[in-house]
């Protein structure tokens, strides 16, 4: 039997186990935010790993966005060395999941096995990932022990939520420079045979609008932002969605309304601020004079930041030129340039190779909407040998009643040992 063919049988032999690691994880609640649980959930994985003969760092993001006595951002690396020295693949995973929310029919945190799936709030986004890593070089180094090299396992904080307290952190401490980490898989769920290249890149920015408070009886006394904001908003559905959809890249980003520049207002707030619940008044009668505007600006490779930044800033100055009174301000809040992994480089071609192999066909190569950890490893950490790649359906990700097939990640388990083969063949 060859060496593919046994780690194939023994990832599949530990599909049980893999099970129990995916519902552990899950009934561990990493809800982000505010960040509960990180502690708790890294001590497990380090008493697993530690088994493993792993060597283990449980570091705290001391001082990073989020990060507090209340809530600290922990993180865990654990590495593991070959018999003789050679590169270093690093399996890369988030520990915290998003809120709840509701329409849930199985219980969030109960890691449910039903028809196959594993169900629970960060099944599929992404823990199924983690427990299939882990799994994957479990299995690799009881069937070749003498690899050469080094294999890494990383659980990170705050990815929801940026990654600032996680994966930035590190990569600012080393953790992901080329000299210590040569091939990175994130294992995030973009389907068991793609890889994913990469992601868009995207600008958030703040607008606000500005009047003047007056008697609401009396409005033409003051001057209504909230008003003033409509204005931007009938202007942006005039002039700049109709360009956004005209720009299209040769990204493969998926889905295909993703091909595309697109924006998303993702919060409009005006006038007197909302009360309390148990609030049983009624509003005080007030032109609202400032409301703020939050938008999602999703770009592609082929565009210039400053070219984004500019397009909003022009619907700005046409609202100001047509529009008596208007006064504004814009300020960027955060901006990641789109990244892409070359089609040949090493880690890609050997996830490809194993994905033909355990599948028997071509993988897809796709590139996500949105962003993932993969910005800081490019960005701080300077390693552009990266990619994602894991079980689980990403348009699971962050609904009700999320789950991940637990032969996914089985399969996944087996594209990730034959991966580690290739890059730390003796």
């Amino acid at each position: 039997m060859s060496t593919s063919e046994k780690l194939k049988k023994e990832v599949a032999a530990r599909r049980d186990d893999l099970i129990a690691l995916t519902q552990d994880l899950i009934r561990i609640p990493t809800l982000n935010p505010p960040g509960t649980n990180y502690r708790e959930i890294c001590d497990y994985l380090d008493h697993r790993l530690l088994r493993a003969g792993f060597h283990t760092e449980l570091i705290r993001a001391e001082g990073a966005i989020g990060d507090s006595d209340a809530h600290p951002r922990w993180n865990i690396v654990a590495r593991r060395e070959g018999k003789t020295p050679g590169q270093c693949v690093h399996f890369n995973s988030h520990i915290d999941v998003v809120e709840v929310g509701h329409g849930w029919t199985t219980d969030p945190f109960g890691g449910e096995v039903k028809d196959g799936k594993i169900y629970g709030r960060g099944a599929c986004d992404m823990k199924g990932g983690l427990a299939a890593s882990i799994v994957a070089a479990e299995a690799f180094i009881d069937v070749c022990p003498d690899y050469a090299g080094a294999i890494e396992i990383s659980g990170t904080a705050d990815e929801e939520s940026g990654g600032f307290g996680g994966v930035a952190y590190l990569a600012e401490k080393g953790y992901f420079s080329p000299e210590r980490v040569q091939h990175v898989i994130i294992p995030e769920p973009l389907n068991k045979d793609r890889i994913c290249l990469g992601h868009r890149g995207v600008w958030w920015a703040e607008i606000e609008t500005k009047g003047e408070i007056a008697h609401g009886s009396m409005p033409f006394l003051g001057d209504c932002a909230v008003r003033h904001m409509g204005a931007v908003v009938a202007e942006m559905e005039e002039s700049l969605f109709p360009a956004l959809a005209q720009k299209r890249t040769d990204m493969p980003v998926v889905p295909e309304g993703a091909k595309q520049s697109t924006l998303n207002i993702n919060s409009i707030h005006g006038g007197e601020p909302e009360q309390e619940e148990d609030y049983t008044g009624l509003p005080s009668a007030c032109v609202p004079d400032r409301c703020r505007m939050v938008i999602d600006r999703r770009f592609l490779i082929e565009e210039d930041i400053g070219e984004v930044e500019q397009e909003v800033r022009d619907v700005l100055e046409r609202v100001r030129e047509a529009r008596p009174g208007f006064e504004y301000d814009i300020h960027g809040i955060h901006s990641v340039e789109p990244t892409m992994t070359k089609r040949d480089a090493p880690v890609v071609g050997a996830v490809a190779e194993a994905v033909r192999d355990v599948f028997g066909r071509e993988a897809d190569y796709v590139v996500s909407p949105g962003t993932y950890d993969q910005k800081h490893i490019d960005r701080i950490g300077r390693l552009k040998n990266c990619i994602a790649y894991g079980p689980g359906v990403l348009d699971l990700a962050h609904k009700p009643d999320e789950y991940v097939g637990i032969d996914d990640m089985v399969e996944s388990a087996q594209v990730m040992a034959l991966a580690l083969q290739d890059l730390l063949s003796a």
